[in-house]
């Protein structure tokens, strides 16, 4: 009976050594997509070969001027001053925060303790802790953990932030870097580099706005060219720039200003890697790259067609010279500063055969100093997301950053607290 017993549990063990060794066998035949496959279906869970980042630091695409006849020091200081991030701490909004902090960045320090430093924006951003101590559990954490990394919960609700991909790539031009400590809700040991993980895993080249997606990869991928996301579909810089390109100008956030930039950022950095890699290669092909340039500098005649007596370009400028002929009356006054801001954002950036006249980028630039610098600060908050992109294209004319002009300028300039107002002639 024994030997019965024993002689079974010896032929069990075989079949298992069998099936074990046929399963590993046929393993071995297929491809590394069918094994992902495999470990989907075994694991329950999905599996996803992340891009290799060859870099720990993000890619930084630098001014190309220094013009103090865009604007002076002293018109910088006053633009600056008027777009600090002054936010109140309670139901923060991670939009202001994002904004404020790809203008500032993360070393970004005030002497006024009223304003939010690089780091607390930061931190706010990256610490669910902090993000509960402004707004408390009434709603969905802004990161959300991942089988694939770090999620960030987006759209036009509160408490997240308002574009896909934005945190991400404002971060990123902010300058964290890929081993940053990020705290979700469960785990309090989660890097940046999850976050961007995540956001490749979840990439779709058709939804609606993919310009901060195209800005974030393009700083952190490269000299990497393809990819592919969850779905195993292949991607590229040329695909991305082919989607900013695609369908009428006025497609995508801000009036179509801001695939203008994402698509000038990733000229500049093909420039990097071309340059980098002493090669005519970088991310984009010369059939792209080509193409690229070609809508640029349509962009470029459509402005000098736009442009009001004033200075301002108006949101509607995609239509030439029907935008000036036949003003738009109906749109709120922000729209021309969306327009007229982002615009000199990405001609910043962009080379002088991109550009219009000059004398039409400093008539832009008095326009859109003129409008920040009359406003009151508690009145530019509603709008602090359309000015906090004057900000940071001015200090680009002037060849630096906010924070960088900012620290220099406090040096010569200490912060000095406004007295209160006397209640006898208030009244």
């Amino acid at each position: 009976m024994k030997k019965s017993r024993s002689s079974t549990f010896a032929g069990f063990v075989l079949v298992q050594l069998v099936t074990v060794g046929a399963f590993a066998a046929a393993w071995t035949t297929l491809t590394p997509d069918q094994n992902d496959q495999i470990l989907e279906v075994v694991t329950g869970k999905p599996h996803f070969r992340p891009v290799k980042i060859e870099r720990s630091e993000p890619l930084a695409v630098t001014p190309l001027y220094d013009d103090p006849e865009v604007v002076s020091d002293d018109e910088l200081a006053a633009v600056l001053k008027q777009v600090q991030p002054r936010f109140s701490a309670d139901h923060l909004k991670p939009n202001h925060v994002e904004h404020a902090l790809r203008t500032w960045h993360v070393d970004a320090e005030f002497q006024d303790p009223a304003v939010m430093s690089g780091v607390e924006m930061r931190d706010f951003l990256l610490d669910h802790g902090r993000f509960l101590l402004s707004w408390s559990a009434e709603v969905e954490p802004l990161l959300q953990d991942r089988d694939t990394g770090v999620y960030i919960r987006w759209g036009k609700v509160a408490g997240a932030s308002v574009h896909h991909d934005h945190t991400l790539a404002c971060l990123t031009e902010a300058g964290v870097p890929l081993d940053f400590p990020v705290r979700t809700p469960k785990y309090p040991n989660r890097t940046f580099k999850d976050v961007l993980e995540q956001a490749i895993y979840d990439f779709d080249l058709d939804e609606r706005e993919t310009e901060w997606s195209a800005m974030a990869f393009g700083l952190w991928l490269p000299p990497v060219r393809e990819w592919e996301n969850a779905h195993q579909r292949k991607l590229s810089f040329d695909l991305i720039a082919k989607r900013q390109l695609r369908g009428a100008m006025t497609y995508g956030v801000c009036g179509g200003t801001h695939r203008l930039y994402s698509l000038m950022l990733l000229v500049r950095i093909d420039d990097l890697m071309r340059a980098e890699s002493e090669s005519r290669y970088g991310i984009l092909s010369d059939e792209i790259r080509a193409e690229v340039i070609e809508h640029l500098g349509k962009v470029r005649d459509i402005l000098e067609e736009t442009q009001f007596e004033d200075g301002h370009w108006p949101y509607n400028w995609p239509e030439g010279k029907v935008a000036v002929e036949h003003p738009d009356t109906e749109s709120p006054a922000y729209r021309d500063v969306i327009a007229t801001g982002h615009h000199l954002e990405w001609l910043a950036i962009a080379p002088e055969s991109l550009h219009p006249p000059r004398a039409m980028i400093h008539k832009a630039a008095n326009w859109i100093i003129a409008n920040t610098t009359s406003k009151a600060q508690k009145e530019l908050l509603d709008d602090y997301t359309f000015y906090s992109h004057v900000g940071n294209a001015l200090a680009l004319w002037r060849n630096t950053n906010a924070s960088a002009f900012w620290k220099k300028w406090e040096a010569e300039h200490p912060w000095q607290p406004e007295a209160p107002a006397d209640s006898d002639s208030a009244e």
